[in-house]
């Protein structure tokens, strides 16, 4: 395992991820570049946070919807006691482990927890209980997941979308143009993703510099591109670029696709 990936250049865009998911890959002697393509930016005193809080307390609620460890954590942090006493009667839905975790950490009961971590599968359970004339209480991880809310929404449940951080440009441009311009060179044999705004922004930061039609045909020709989940993998897909997924959105798997698959395209080519 120690020199699998040795003579491949890996491209790691994610931000909080990125030194494990480094590690993990530099471990099993691939290259790594760096260029985290976006920012977590959290809304613990955002007016926007608080109003959605209030919104959320001022009327009873059916359903609550955890969809990060770290946004649902947050959130209740920002909140305080009022918001677990008030959400106490409710339905609580995680949509995986650490989701579950965040409730059960901040004083709160899951009822369900997805076994697959995808959203998809939340929403499907959610319409399997019946959302019609609920209040559901949905806490998002920086994508406004308008295509979930619209569903629910037309199942005739209120949703009340809570935004506990929001996603920003990196701190760091010039690593990520310098990840860009090493795709486009064709330096990088494989690019990981594990969230689907780090996706969107790595496409947009390409078309924003007049690069994005260079990176479009890179990625289609030379780069393994793994997705964590279907999720993460939306913008790629409809950007009409290949991908691969793992059989579990978990982290280990991410990176033992790119094990399994660098050196099975290397062997193929």
């Amino acid at each position: 395992m120690q020199d699998v990936l040795s003579g491949f250049t890996i491209g790691i865009t994610a931000e909080r991820k990125a030194e494990e998911i480094g590690n993990l890959l530099a471990r099993r002697g691939a290259r790594v570049l760096f260029g985290a393509a976006m920012h977590t930016v959290p809304l613990p005193e955002d007016g926007e946070l608080a109003a959605a809080t209030e919104r959320v307390l001022s009327a009873p609620v059916d359903f609550v919807v955890a969809i990060t460890g770290m946004g649902f954590k947050g959130w209740f942090e920002a909140a305080g006691d009022a918001l677990v006493e008030h959400l106490r009667g409710a339905r609580v839905v995680a949509r995986g482990a650490k989701a579950k975790g965040a409730v059960r950490g901040v004083g709160l009961r899951e009822e369900w927890t997805s076994p697959t971590e995808e959203s998809a599968e939340v929403l499907a359970h959610l319409m399997e209980q019946g959302v019609a004339g609920k209040r559901v209480v949905l806490q998002l991880h920086g994508d406004p997941m308008l295509g979930f809310r619209r569903e629910l929404t037309e199942a005739g449940a209120e949703v009340v979308p809570v935004a506990v951080y929001r996603w920003t440009d990196p701190v760091d441009l010039d690593a990520l143009d310098r990840l860009i311009d090493a795709v486009i060179a064709g330096e990088v044999d494989a690019l990981p993703f594990t969230s689907a705004p780090a996706a969107t922004n790595f496409l947009a930061r390409a078309e924003r510099t007049d690069r994005g039609e260079a990176l479009r045909e890179a990625l289609r020709d030379k780069v393994l591109i793994a997705c964590v989940g279907p999720v993460t993998a939306a913008p790629i897909a409809k950007a009409g670029l290949p991908h691969e997924i793992p059989d579990r959105a978990r982290t280990a798997a991410l990176v033992k696709l790119v094990e399994q698959e660098l050196p099975a395209r290397d062997a193929r080519a």
